[in-house]
């Protein structure tokens, strides 16, 4: 099974045998609600400009609810491997608070996430891996957080990242220029055929696992997720120290399938460094309200 966002260019391969997973005795699943969502959409320190019009030739509701179709099969999943963790599971419930800081900041990046029924879940797994599909559907695999022994800012800079793509609906706009190329669909032809591309957004659920985001993308959703979790009370400079850890994880080499699409991880590094002084005031802020 492979994420519908990789992170990084470090994240390893799909488990391939029985090893791989970790056995829980399986539960139900966490339900998070959005919590007190920000007063009014404040403005945003990192430059990413606006979402691409392009998406909107899938319709939100339809890919959303696929999304949470396929998620649901996800943990159908992992719960018939005995791999879904419990709701008191340590590392589930560290994910949990930190959902909760972060949550409050999405809205203004996307006011369809007023809506959004979040969840997040953990699933026992060697992959170095996290994603986030449309509709705020978080899940977690063990190997990141064990291999990589991550804090807590750490953890917060990696969900924001995630979140990002959801808010910044990555997916969507992937999924639109991938229907529209495919078929080839002029101007005229798309605004006809916009049915047509809702009705293939209802069968992509699976496809949200192995869509593979832009260099842009990543880009975007490094900084986004970095204003997020700043914005929460989480130490920028952890963003840094994840990619660190990425790098050093990965031997220096990116992941063989990203190579040619991805920012490197010192490139990554570098692009974050130049925004922590944006971002900083906003840590500081949450710091003292905190």
């Amino acid at each position: 099974m492979r994420a519908m966002c990789w992170l990084c260019d470090l994240k390893t391969s799909p488990p391939t045998g029985a090893d791989d997973v970790q056995r829980w005795h399986p539960r139900r699943g966490f339900l998070l609600a959005a919590g007190a969502v920000a007063a009014a959409p404040a403005l945003a320190q990192v430059s990413v400009g606006s979402s691409s019009e392009v998406r909107k030739l899938v319709p939100a509701d339809t890919l959303e609810n696929s999304a949470r179709q396929q998620y649901s099969q996800v943990l159908a999943d992992a719960k018939a491997k005995g791999a879904l963790a419990p709701p008191d599971h340590p590392q589930l419930q560290r994910l949990h608070t930190v959902a909760k800081r972060l949550i409050p900041f999405a809205v203004p990046w996307n006011p369809r996430a007023r809506d959004w029924k979040w969840q997040v879940n953990l699933i026992g797994s060697k992959q170095l891996n996290a994603w986030c599909m449309p509709g705020g559907k978080i899940a977690f695999y063990t190997g990141i957080l064990d291999q990589l022994q991550l804090d807590d800012d750490q953890i917060a800079m990696i969900m924001g990242h995630e979140m990002a793509h959801a808010l910044r609906e990555h997916a969507r706009e992937r999924l639109a220029k991938t229907q529209a190329t495919s078929a080839v669909i002029s101007l005229g032809s798309a605004l006809l055929g916009l049915g047509q591309l809702g009705n293939i957004a209802a069968d992509l659920g699976g496809q949200l696992l192995t869509l593979k985001f832009s260099r842009d993308d990543e880009s975007e959703a490094d900084l986004v997720g970095l204003e997020i979790a700043a914005r929460a009370g989480y130490r920028p400079e952890a963003s840094v120290e994840l990619w660190k850890k990425m790098l050093s994880a990965g031997n220096g080499r990116g992941g063989p399938d990203f190579l040619s699409t991805h920012p490197s991880g010192a490139n990554r590094i570098q692009e974050l460094e130049a925004n922590l002084p944006k971002v900083q005031h906003l840590y500081e802020q949450a710091r003292q309200q905190g």
